[in-house]
Parts: structure tokens; C-alpha cells; sequence
């Protein structure tokens, strides 16, 4: 009896070093192949940030009663772009243009609440930017929560 449950377990650990070595020459082959025509890896950046030449615009000085909202700025966005950030460096106002690879920008221009969209926002106000859209309006935080109750996104925070 012994020598057939010592039988059984050494033909099941024999099968699993098989998948195992399966799995891992799998693995090891999909490594070597080169990636599908027309991905971004081919097509070069998926986003690019081109700073805009603007004029050096003094900084607007905020009134002792400041309103809530930050003032309107005059924000040129150029063609194929669908964001510009604008900081505030050194006294000036600095436009960087945010633009994507076709399809991603395509994706965004439909769908702004889309991931990528909505990380390279955030990583201008990380910077302590404000973002404006292709047609001028700036881009809040209550728009963004807008945005996540559209697409149901649920964020999950360590403790």
C-alpha cells in the first residue's frame, strides 16, 4: 500500500516539474519575439511634452480677498495637442504642450476619463501645474471626480 501512495506522488510532482518547464520555456520564447507592427514600441513615444514659446507673462498677483478660483489664463493650445500645462517657474508662466501618439490621442480625445489621459493630468498638477483642454477650459480636480464617476473607477489606498 505504501509503495503505491509513494508511486502516485512521484508521478504528480513529476507532472508538475513538466508544467512547470512548460510555463517557463513558454515564458522564455514570447521574450524573443519582437513586438506587433503598429504598437508604440515601433511608433516611438506614446506622449509627448513640447514646451510652447510664449511670451514671458509676469504672473498674476492674487488680490488680498482672492476669489475661490484661481484667474482665467490666456492658454493657446496648438493643433494636435489636447492638453497644455502651464507652471508657474521663477516668476513666468511656462506652457508645455501634451501630446499623444495618434491612437492613444484619439482615445483621449473621445474619452478623456481614460487612464492614460487622466495620468498625464495629474502629473502636471504633481508638478504644481494647472491643465486646460483643447478649447481653453481648465481641467479641475471636480472635473476629474466627474470623470471617475463616469467610468466607476474605485481606488484602493494602503494604510
Amino acid at each position: 500500500m505504501n509503495r503505491r501512495i509513494a508511486g502516485t506522488q512521484r508521478r504528480r510532482h513529476a507532472l508538475v516539474a513538466t508544467l512547470v518547464a512548460a510555463v517557463l520555456a513558454g515564458c522564455m520564447a514570447s521574450d524573443n519575439k519582437s513586438p506587433p507592427a503598429g504598437t508604440a514600441a515601433t511608433d516611438g513615444p506614446a506622449v509627448t511634452r513640447r514646451p510652447l514659446d510664449t511670451p514671458a507673462v509676469p504672473a498674476p498677483v492674487p488680490a488680498p480677498a482672492a476669489p475661490a478660483q484661481p484667474p482665467a489664463l490666456a492658454v493657446t493650445v496648438p493643433p494636435g495637442a489636447l492638453y497644455v500645462c502651464v507652471v508657474q517657474r521663477d516668476g513666468a508662466l511656462q506652457q508645455t504642450a501634451i501630446e499623444f501618439a495618434p491612437k492613444v490621442g484619439e482615445l483621449c480625445g473621445r474619452h478623456p476619463e481614460m487612464g492614460p489621459c487622466q495620468y498625464e493630468r495629474n502629473n502636471c498638477r504633481a508638478r504644481g501645474g494647472r491643465v486646460f483642454a483643447a478649447g481653453g477650459a481648465e481641467i479641475t480636480m471636480a472635473t476629474e471626480a466627474e470623470y471617475d464617476k463616469k467610468v466607476m473607477r474605485t481606488r484602493f489606498r494602503a494604510n
